[in-house]
């Protein structure tokens, strides 16, 4: 289901805590097999359950509620942009407005080319670098103005 690298991975994380709470791995080992197979499948979820000894209704509860996750294929680039309400106040909004223009899409869809997926997000704990904007969950992108957004999708479209 996961390969030996992502494994070995999700072994690392679950070393990090005692041998009788391995769960605890959860949050890491979705992020671990979502890195490799780019969104959780049902399967790849109860794959985990049964890999960290948990029920699986208790991996969906970890992968339903946080917006981190995807429970299905997005396009190659995930944007992520905080629209709570510091961010909001300072342009957070239309840089989402932007975008969505922009790409053609609005929030939870995807380009027909496949590339870009627009998710409106929660506090990302940036509020003053706002607007600010995630890559795939992994690259934070802050003070995101028209011109550093359309810089930003050139760079990625590459």
């Amino acid at each position: 289901m996961l390969s030996a690298e992502s494994l070995e991975k999700i072994n690392r994380e679950i070393a990090k805590y005692p041998a009788d709470q391995k769960q605890s791995a959860v949050m890491s080992a979705l992020a671990i097999a979502q890195d490799e197979k780019g969104w959780l499948a049902t399967e790849t979820m109860d794959y985990i359950a049964k890999y960290l000894g948990m029920p699986a209704i208790a991996v969906y509860e970890v992968a339903t509620f946080y917006g981190m996750y995807n429970l299905k294929p997005l396009g190659k680039y995930k944007l992520t942009v905080c629209t709570n309400l510091p961010c909001a106040l300072s342009g957070g909004n239309d840089a989402a407005n932007y975008l969505k223009q922009k790409l053609g899409i609005g929030f939870n869809e995807t380009t027909a080319d496949g590339l870009f997926t627009l998710k409106e997000g929660e506090c990302m704990g940036a509020c003053g670098d706002a607007p600010v904007l995630l890559v795939n969950n992994k690259r934070m992108c802050s003070f995101m103005s028209n011109e550093q957004i359309d810089q930003l999708l050139e760079e990625l479209r590459k």
